[in-house]
């Protein structure tokens, strides 16, 4: 007996010597990585076909061949001096394919890359020599940059936190109210009687149907397309925790009832599923970009420029410091230090319209945190293409000349040029009709192509043609280079 005991006791020993160590192992790590080998977390998400993938494989492109960031200081002063791929430090994380999606773009028959489903990571590391006297004295330095990649879907999952199934269920179905795609999930849901003893039969039949509608609306250019797992499910397609949908609360809700069990799958979806991608990936972020297709929303209407400012409130919202008592334990004092919100796709439109888009995605901002009564990170907005897929033309056109843009058509492969419409230069009117709810613009058409990535021909130490690229990079980690 007293034999067993000292083999527990010695046990019990070597794991807490090996907790001790491995606690000491990470101090150490933490140490080395702030004082020696600074790591920077740049997160990057998108809000509905906004070009994630292109994005990260341009600007990691463009950071290991600068001839094209001339507005990224460190690059245009000669600060970085290399710029190379190591592995990544999370082992359980999938790899950004940066190697298969850089083929893709420059190959002889470009195409856009496949996007990315899921949280993905890459590791780029540059070797900086800091300019002044301190520069001068500690010699050169390795900055690593982790690029970590996840869907815009599961960052506005975080605004699910704070409601009940009730408040979710109340506030879905008065946005999708006059949302012709949702036409089958409302009839549906209307002849539903949440307190009816629950079938599961019919419990799948409803978060189906509601599935339906959230892909339709993504398709369509919507945001506000949570649960955002019902559109990514993975392994979890299937699970009762992915099998709910938004109802209108009973006067009753008995135990047992469609109702009661969809509220305790919601609170499951919360627990299981989007707390640990915020602990896990999101509560490590130094920095954030969050791109934008403004000009895909402004070809879809007013109701879709609303969606994308009410999701840019809801973004904002997920980054303020205090937010409730959850989030600040996750996040241990620390906090994301920069946000770009970037209109992405600027290459659609003619050079003299790119201030008029930046000026209505910088509107949108405002409106945003105001709306999320924001105070944390330093925010800004601009105006990008990652990768330039057109050039600019300029034709007659009764009379006048017509600033215009040709490429490649994405569905023909053939060359066609595009007007896309004039932008107005006050972002109020597009922001105040989207706002007031009305259904189409007034007086005005705006265009939208698909184009392929034209074909590259690069010289040595260029990257490929960007459009403000380098100044996006300047704000998210410039600071982090000299």
């Amino acid at each position: 007996m007293l034999r067993r005991q000292d083999e527990g006791l010695h046990v019990v020993i070597g794991r807490l010597a090996d907790g001790i160590a491995r606690g000491i192992e990470g101090v150490t790590q933490g140490v080395n990585e702030a004082l020696f080998e600074p790591v920077i977390r740049l997160g990057v998400t998108g809000l509905a076909r906004s070009g994630k993938t292109v994005f990260i494989t341009s600007l990691v492109a463009n950071l290991m061949d600068r001839g094209r960031m001339p507005q990224l200081l460190a690059a245009r002063d000669g600060v970085i001096q290399t710029a190379y791929l190591q592995p990544q430090p999370d082992d359980t994380v999938p790899r950004f394919d940066f190697e298969a999606h850089l083929v893709a773009l420059k190959g002889q028959a470009p195409h856009w890359p496949e996007s990315t489903r899921t949280v993905s990571e890459l590791r780029l590391s540059l070797k900086v020599q800091p300019s002044g006297i301190l520069g001068a004295i500690s010699g050169p330095r390795v900055v690593h940059l982790d690029i970590v990649d996840y869907p815009g879907e599961w960052l506005l999952d975080l605004g699910l936190l704070d409601k009940s199934y009730a408040e979710w269920s109340d506030d879905v179905l008065g946005r999708i109210r006059g949302r012709a795609s949702a036409a089958e999930y409302r009839a549906l849901a209307e002849d539903t009687d949440g307190a009816a003893k629950l079938d599961e039969v019919e419990a799948k039949t409803l978060a189906e149907t509601f599935t339906r509608y959230l892909q339709a609306a993504r398709i369509a250019g919507f945001s506000d397309c949570t649960p955002g797992r019902f559109l990514l499910p993975g392994d979890l397609a299937g699970s009762p925790v992915l099998t709910f949908a938004p109802l209108a609360k009973s006067d009753t809700t008995p135990r047992g009832s469609l109702w009661r069990e969809f509220d305790r799958r919601f609170e499951a979806y919360k627990r299981e599923v989007v707390k640990p991608f915020f602990r896990d990936h999101f509560s490590r972020i130094d920095r954030q970009v969050v791109l934008v297709d403004v000009l895909g929303a402004i070809h879809a209407g007013p109701a879709a420029i609303e969606d994308k400012r009410r999701a840019m409130a809801d973004i904002l919202g997920a980054f303020r410091p205090g937010r409730n008592a959850w989030l600040t334990s996750l996040f241990g004092g620390r906090r994301v230090e920069r946000i770009l919100f970037a209109a992405t796709k600027a290459d659609h439109l003619h050079h003299t319209q790119h201030g008029r888009l930046t000026a209505i995605m910088e509107a949108m901002l405002r409106e945003a945190r105001d709306r999320a009564d924001f105070a944390g990170a330093k925010t800004a907005a601009m105006a990008i293409a990652s990768l330039r897929a057109t050039v600019e033309e300029t034709a007659e056109h009764e009379g006048a000349p017509l600033d215009m843009v040709r490429g490649r058509l994405l569905e023909t492969g053939r060359e066609a040029a595009m007007y896309a419409g004039e932008l107005p230069e006050d972002p109020s009117h597009l922001l105040a009709p989207a706002r007031s709810g009305a259904e189409a613009w007034l007086g005005q058409d705006y265009a939208v192509m698909a184009f392929a990535p034209a074909a590259l021909s690069l010289k040595p130490g260029e990257g490929p043609p960007h459009i403000r690229l380098d100044r996006a990079a300047e704000f998210l980690i410039g600071d982090r280079l000299r």
